[in-house]
């Protein structure tokens, strides 16, 4: 019973009952051997906690004009700085959309003529995926996600132009703004996502946007390193030091900082920490500017807001 052949191992349950009857049914979920994560439908308990899996039950829950978006969709297409659970999924307008526990249930237009398959599973184009994610998700969480699908796109600037088109052609025009600005801010380089964010939130900060992955060169013209974020012009780097990546890496970075000095450079270091509370970094990074002699002002009345930004609407309201 176990080995009946789906996708990714999830059934309805009226399909399993006409398989091996009702009764069989009954005793293999009391047995603990098929789940439910919601009604009428059943997955395998060696399965229970594959995303995959439970993307699947929960299209075979919603309908089957349900098509998979957002966070998990974007997921599908590879972005794993997303989580995909909760799971997002969108019926047509006209249909109510109720949202059950573990799943999101969104409701959206012209779902058939975006409607794709990835992984077997129905979802909904990949560049109206990251538009609507621009325009409505996490400014910071939504950016990373971006950037990521460049980097993996066999072709980052088509992709970028695919999306930018849906931007500019939306119906619904709430979040465009910010979103078109993010389309052409992200560089879909080689970082982490942590490092995307970071990006995202000194730019939404008012600095100026940063190279990302500058190269730094010994005498031979050979690379020694590349730094995380960076502005050459005034010689200032931000380094960050994520918990994973630069674990057991405390002699390197610091031989890298060395360096950077020796070579004239004012250099932050950003820790995972400074994700939830920017101010030293944002304060430090001001006084280098200053440093430079680059002019940074306050913008009245808006506290952690600097009056260089070169557009006028805030990327991220903080909630």
């Amino acid at each position: 019973m176990d080995t009946i052949a789906t996708i990714h191992g999830a059934l309805r349950r009226r399909r399993l009952v006409g398989d091996i009857g009702e009764e069989a049914v009954r005793r293999a979920v009391e047995a603990g051997r098929w789940r439910v994560p919601w009604p009428g439908v059943l997955v395998p308990a060696t399965r229970a906690n594959d995303p995959l899996t439970l993307i699947e039950a929960a299209v075979l829950f919603t309908g089957a004009d349900a098509v998979v978006c957002g966070r998990t969709a974007a997921w599908l297409y590879g972005c794993r700085s997303l989580d995909p659970l909760p799971i997002h999924v969108a019926v047509p307008y006209g249909r109510k959309s109720r949202s059950y526990e573990g799943i999101v249930t969104h409701n959206g237009r012209a779902l058939e003529a975006d409607r794709t398959e990835r992984c077997g599973l129905p979802l909904l184009a990949q560049e109206r995926v990251l538009a609507d994610l621009l325009c409505r998700d996490h400014g910071p969480t939504a950016f990373a996600a971006y950037d990521e699908a460049l980097l993996l796109a066999e072709d980052a600037d088509a992709l970028r132009a695919e999306v930018r088109h849906r931007i500019e052609t939306r119906t619904d025009r709430r979040g465009t703004r910010r979103a078109a600005l993010l389309v052409e801010l992200a560089g879909g380089q080689p970082r982490s996502p942590a490092e995307s964010r970071m990006q995202f939130r000194l730019v939404d900060l008012g600095f100026p946007n940063p190279v990302l992955n500058h190269p730094v060169h010994d005498i031979a013209g050979r690379v020694l390193f590349l730094t995380d974020l960076a502005w050459p012009g005034l010689r200032i780097a931000v380094e960050y030091d994520g918990h994973v990546a630069h674990s057991g890496r405390e002699l390197e970075d610091a031989a890298r900082q060395k360096e950077l000095e020796r070579r004239g450079y004012i250099v932050i270091r950003a820790r995972a920490s400074d994700a939830a509370d920017i101010t030293r970094v944002e304060r430090e990074l001001a006084d280098a500017f200053r440093t430079r002699g680059f002019p940074l002002r306050r913008v009245a009345g808006v506290p952690g807001v600097l009056e260089s930004r070169t557009h006028r609407e805030r990327l991220w309201v903080p909630r």
